[in-house]
């Protein structure tokens, strides 16, 4: 099995995990396999807008046996960055949830909720009842000399009715404002610090990282010097992995977490051909061609997966392949 590889797996919870108030296909009992496997499981969120303890009552609700200790948050290795890098008791606006204030205040930091209290910073944090006052008084603070931070850069956000705009999109208001250049210091996803936080909080020395996001999740583990399992239930699909450049690019594929509990696949490269178990891709006129494969979804991942090899080549010769072949070919996978 793939997990035998790891003695953790790390999940990112939205769209991975769960969706809104439902759990992700297949979540429970992967995560229940993977205990029995021996291998320890955290659950890692860029979503700062609620409390460690939420996120664990919340993975309890929807059948995922889950302590706090296994949930990490950008908030928690925000405020751990912000500790690190500001003067005790320092003042720190806060445009986020009060679960973001909290974290702030654990460090030994000062919450506060407007430019008027004279923050030396501002960070923001995903709060789906931001208002427009709040947005453009963190960019008057800013603008005023407090240093940015910001927990994570997600554009948008998959649920359970579809995606929805991500802190990312907050960020983006303030960013007109600045001076141009002008980016916020993050913690979460891609950026190091979380991934290293929850290794660290976990005791893992060889895990991998399941994600469901190129941009943050795939990227993000690749920043940390970690393997990575892309999974279909979320926000990215096959026309993204075709486009990835080599930091979005997972060590592996599967079409949601259970993946963990089968055999890793393996792909066998000669000249424009690929062989991934009976699946076969090749370059034919500079495009991608797969055959072999069957209607099951296991097997249309094993066509993926040599397809993508192909085109990852291609495209870092320079040379670059047509892959919409593939794409129309696997109708299990959008």
């Amino acid at each position: 099995m793939l997990c035998g590889r790891y003695d953790a797996a790390l999940f990112d919870l939205d769209g991975v995990i769960y969706l809104g108030p439902r759990s992700v296909e297949g979540a429970p009992e992967g995560v229940e396999g993977l205990r029995a496997e021996g291998v320890t499981v955290g659950f890692v969120t860029n979503n700062a807008a609620r409390t460690p303890q939420t996120v664990a009552d919340h993975l309890t609700r929807l059948g995922i046996d889950c302590g706090l200790a296994d949930v990490v948050t950008s908030a928690q290795a925000s405020a751990r960055m912000l500790a690190e890098a500001l003067p005790p008791a320092a003042k720190v606006l806060i445009c986020g949830t009060p679960a973001l204030a909290a974290e702030i205040e654990a460090v030994g930091l000062t919450p506060v909720w407007s430019s008027q209290d004279g923050p030396v910073a501002v960070i923001q944090g995903y709060d789906p009842e931001m208002t427009w006052p709040r947005v453009t008084d963190a960019a008057h603070a800013v603008q005023g000399g407090a240093r940015w931070y910001a927990t994570n850069p997600d554009m948008t956000r998959p649920t359970d009715l579809g995606l929805e705009p991500g802190l990312g999109t907050q960020i983006a208001t303030l960013r007109v404002c600045l001076e141009p250049g002008a980016e916020p210091e993050m913690a979460g996803k891609p950026f190091p610090p979380l991934l290293r936080e929850t290794v660290r909080r976990l005791s893992a020395e060889h895990p991998i990282f399941v994600g469901d996001r190129l941009d943050t999740d795939i990227e993000g583990a690749f920043n940390a010097g970690m393997d990575s399992l892309f999974v279909f239930t979320g926000a990215h699909g096959m026309r993204d992995l075709f486009a990835a450049d080599p930091s979005w690019r997972p060590t592996h594929v599967g079409y949601d977490i259970r993946a963990l509990l089968k055999p890793a696949r393996t792909v066998e490269i000669s000249d424009d051909t690929a062989r991934c178990g009976a699946a076969v891709a090749r370059i034919d006129d500079a495009r991608v061609q797969i055959s072999g494969h069957g209607t099951e979804r296991e097997s249309q991942l094993d066509a993926l997966w040599a397809a993508l090899q192909l085109v990852w080549r291609a495209a870092d010769r320079g040379s670059g392949a047509d892959p919409g072949p593939v794409i129309e070919a696997l109708d299990q996978l959008h």
